[in-house]
C-alpha cells in the first residue's frame, strides 16, 4: 500500500505515543506534531478507511496489526540512515534527526535490506535505540534511566530517551557517549540533579531533567548480554 508522507508521520507517530500510553488521544497526537487537532482527525478517518488504524469512541485509537507493520518500516528506515550517516559519513549523532527524517521517506524496500546488509546488520541507531529487523521484529530492552541508579553502581550508556539536537550536544560537552561507563558520586535532595564519574574524567553534574533521558544498563543487565 502507497502511503503518502504525511502519513507516514502520523503512523510513526501514534506508534511511538501508543508505546507510552496505550490508547492515543488526537490532542496528544496533534501536540507530538505540532498541528491542530482538526487536522489529525482528517487524517485519523484516512487511516481508518485503509484499515490502518481501530477507534475506540470516547477513548483514542490505535494502529492495527499492518498500521503497525507499516509504522515499524518507517522507524526501521528511519534508524539505519541514521547509523549510515554517523558511522559512515560520520555526521556527529546531535546532527543526523532531521536528515533522516527525509530519508526515512524513500519507499523503496529493496534499498533499505541493501542498506542494512552493507552495514552489517546493525542492532541499534546511534543513539541505542534498536533497530527492527527486516521482518518487523523489534527488540525489549531491559533498561533504567540514570535518575534511577543506585549511587556508586557502575553502568552502562544504553541509550538517550530525549535526542533533541540541544540535549545530545550536551551529553557530548561532558563526555557522555553510547558505551560510556559512569556512575553517581552524589545525589542532591534540593533540585535532585547527580554528580557523575566518568573514568578518567572529572566530576560532572547533571540536571534531573538530563538524568531522567539519559538510559542506562547495570552491571547485572551487563552480565545477562554475555
Amino acid at each position: 500500500m502507497k502511503v503518502s508522507i504525511s502519513k507516514e508521520n502520523h503512523l510513526k507517530a501514534i506508534f511511538h505515543l501508543q508505546q507510552e500510553q496505550g490508547l492515543v488521544t488526537t490532542n496528544a497526537l496533534a501536540a507530538t506534531l505540532n498541528t491542530r487537532p482538526a487536522s489529525v482527525t482528517d487524517m485519523l478517518k484516512k487511516l481508518k478507511e485503509q484499515k490502518l488504524l481501530i477507534y475506540e469512541r470516547y477513548k483514542g485509537f490505535k494502529l492495527t496489526g499492518e498500521g503497525r507493520k507499516a509504522a515499524v518500516h518507517i522507524i526501521r528506515k528511519h534508524r539505519l540512515w541514521e547509523y549510515f550517516l554517523v558511522k559512515k559519513l560520520q555526521f556527529g549523532w546531535d546532527e543526523v534527526h532531521e536528515i533522516a527524517e527525509e530519508l526515512e521517506h524513500i519507499s523503496s524496500r529493496e534499498l533499505i535490506d541493501r542498506l542494512d546488509s552493507f552495514l552489517g546488520f546493525p542492532e541499534s541507531d546511534p543513539h541505542g535505540d534498536p533497530i527492527p529487523d527486516s521482518q518487523g521484529r523489534l527488540q525489549v530492552r531491559r533498561q533504567l534511566s540514570l535518575s534511577e541508579l543506585p549511587i556508586n553502581k557502575i553502568a552502562q550508556v544504553s541509550g538517550i530517551a530525549s535526542q533533541t539536537s540541544e540535549m545530545l550536544e550536551l551529553l557530548q560537552y561532558n563526555h557522555i557517549r553510547l558505551g560510556t561507563r559512569l556512575e553517581i558520586r552524589k545525589k542532591f535532595p534540593f533540585d535532585n540533579s547527580l554528580e557523575i564519574k566518568v573514568r578518567n574524567r572529572p566530576p560532572v553534574t547533571l540536571s534531573a531533567q538530563v538524568a531522567k533521558n539519559v538510559l542506562v544498563k547495570d552491571d547485572e543487565s551487563l552480565a545477562e548480554r554475555r
